[in-house]
């Protein structure tokens, strides 16, 4: 049998448009990059008139690296007969709750995983709860940890905020924050990676805001009702209670536009 010889494959030239070459000039180096990406990709101009679309292609998602998040298995206890029942998941996380774990700040970062071993008993043991409460924890280093079980890339139901447990990922900040109190700029940088990835895989905006349906009458909303929240949001805004404190509260709104920056957007 005769095979036949094999070359180089040929590839396409791309035909650029005039037009589009001297905008090209215009624009500095970066952006001219990215335009011509776009261009050679058939990404239609966007105009108040005459603007067009290509049917078939998805929005481009803001997504941003996965930050190193510690496995919980260098926190949890080895030695517990508790069996834990399948992790519960969502379609999507939809928005972030932000906490304050109410706990001691003069910690070395070296303590952080018994500290959280000791919270996490405090909600099996006292509280009966089948596993921690919070997806994530961040400590004052700016270390994150992976809290409840169930894979840190998928969209686990929590136990953080009563009655928005449901599409949201709680997020934990390692002490008590509350009025006055110094909270380091290493942990809220952390917190804002974090919520700008986790927020990202679902292409939301961390300055944006989100519709939610209570799925509890003692959170701050009626069972069945469907409330507008920050999708960086505080505890309180789902529940009760001075959560996370008034000096991580008042971190809030520059952690909302970092994470936005860390998508990429303006």
């Amino acid at each position: 049998m005769r095979v036949r010889p094999t070359g180089p494959r040929r590839t396409r030239a791309v035909h650029i448009p005039k037009a589009a070459l001297v905008l090209l000039g215009c624009l500095p180096g970066l952006a001219a990059v990215v335009a011509l990406v776009l261009c050679a990709h058939g990404i239609g101009s966007i105009g108040s008139d005459g603007a067009r679309s290509v049917a078939g292609r998805p929005a481009v998602a803001h997504t941003v690296t996965r930050p190193h998040i510690v496995p919980r298995s260098v926190w949890a206890a080895r030695d517990s007969d508790r069996t834990r029942p399948p992790p519960r998941y969502d379609d999507k996380v939809m928005a972030v709750f932000i906490h304050h774990t109410d706990s001691p700040n003069a910690y070395d970062c070296a303590e952080a995983p018994r500290i959280i071993r000791y919270l996490a008993q405090g909600m099996t043991d006292a509280r009966d709860w089948d596993d921690i409460g919070y997806n994530f924890l961040v400590d004052r280093c700016g270390n994150i940890y992976e809290g409840r079980a169930g894979g840190t890339d998928r969209p686990v139901t929590g136990a953080h905020t009563q009655g928005f447990n449901h599409r949201t990922t709680g997020i934990a900040a390692l002490g008590t924050f509350t009025a006055g109190v110094p909270v380091p700029k290493v942990m809220t940088d952390a917190i804002a990676h974090l919520a700008a990835w986790k927020l990202g895989l679902a292409d939301i905006d961390p300055r944006g805001t989100v519709r939610l349906v209570s799925s509890n009458g003692l959170s701050r909303y009626a069972d069945g009702t469907t409330a507008t929240f920050p999708a960086l949001a505080g505890h309180k805004d789902g529940y009760r209670t001075s959560c996370p404190g008034a000096a991580l509260s008042a971190r809030l709104p520059e952690i909302r536009d970092l994470a936005a920056r860390l998508q990429g957007r303006t």
